[in-house]
């Protein structure tokens, strides 16, 4: 049984929690929170044997194998840091941080360590991106042409006003799997051959980015448009554009859930044809098994398409440079 440690009692650390009871390799053994009511109701809900009020409390217990980080994304750094120093294997909640000082940060204790560590880019587990990416790789598409996301869901009452606005709540989900296009097309260096423009609005509330958009042009000639928003709507698209065809996804592929998920492909002047992956699982029941998977075969990173750590650097490094170019242009 791989033991897990929770930092953190959210509505996040609740789904994940759902996650590790439906699994037969995994339990949940500790769980620290700063509420002390709402960290005794997790640890009732559940029957979480242990609980902390500090998560250096919960890092330092020997029975705990792997910590989950459910904190805001601007402490992911301190906790990333701690745990790391207990020797922890790590699954950490997305965004990787807020700011690439503190994503250096959490790659230097990761690799000062040698510890286990995955960024939770949950969607990314699920069998229907591996589908998604086998037919980027055999070519079917043709040379990429285009890329258009979108991701808007309107959630601005309950974002942390310390999270750095939705490019980093939300944009790093358009950003991630246009990095894992760009890596499915054969080229890792492309992702980082790019020229980017982009505009957003900031919210009224605590003056963050609430709306952003960026166009991007790759040096092998893919233009990539991705929009993200926090403050509007319930919303998703993703829609690769080939020489031949183009693919686009039907259902959220940014939240695949139990049951049917599906994508259509379109090769120019052919029928339609529907791909669809039925299962029982969600992604974030695919993302704890991708985790009791490498802990048991002694993996440092999660098996693809989970991102590894230099993935997470990557898209953090675009999210950053995201973030800079739509504050600016919003004034």
């Amino acid at each position: 049984m791989l033991r897990w440690g929770f930092l953190g009692t959210s509505f996040i650390s609740h789904t994940m929690a759902k996650a590790v009871a439906g699994s037969a390799g995994s339990e949940l053994v500790a769980v620290s929170g700063r509420d002390c009511a709402r960290l005794d109701a997790f640890a009732t809900q559940y029957h979480v044997p242990r609980r902390y009020g500090t998560l250096d409390a919960l890092a330092a217990d020997e029975d705990v194998d792997v910590i989950y980080v459910g904190l805001p994304n601007n402490v992911h750094a301190q906790a990333v840091i701690a745990a790391a120093a207990q020797g922890k294997a790590i699954l950490c909640e997305k965004s990787l941080a807020t700011n690439m000082s503190d994503a250096r940060a959490i790659a230097q204790a990761v690799q000062d360590s040698g510890i286990f560590f995955v960024e939770g880019l949950m969607y990314l587990s699920h069998p229907i991106i591996a589908a998604f990416g086998d037919v980027i790789k055999s070519g079917r598409l043709g040379r990429l042409r285009a890329v258009s996301a979108t991701y808007a869901a309107d959630i601005w009452d309950v974002v942390n006003p310390d999270g750095n606005g939705t490019i980093f709540n939300l944009g790093c989900y358009p950003a991630s799997l246009l990095h894992y296009v760009l890596k499915k097309g054969g080229d890792d260096a492309v992702f980082a051959q790019r020229q980017v423009q982009a505009t957003g609005n900031r919210s009224p509330k605590d003056r963050n980015m609430c709306d952003a958009t960026a166009i991007i042009k790759f040096a092998s000639g893919l233009i990539a448009g991705i929009t993200s928003t926090d403050s509007f709507g319930m919303s998703h698209e993703f829609t690769v554009r080939g020489e031949l065809g183009s693919l686009r996804f039907l259902t959220n592929p940014w939240l695949p859930a139990a049951g049917e998920n599906s994508f259509e492909i379109e090769i120019y002047g052919h029928p339609i044809e529907r791909i669809t992956h039925s299962s029982g699982y969600d992604a974030f029941d695919y993302q704890v098994q991708r985790v009791e998977a490498a802990m048991r075969n002694g993996h440092r990173e999660a098996a693809p398409p989970s991102p590894s750590l230099d993935d997470s650097l990557q898209i953090m490094g675009f999210l950053t440079e995201w973030q800079l170019l739509a504050e600016s242009a919003a004034g």
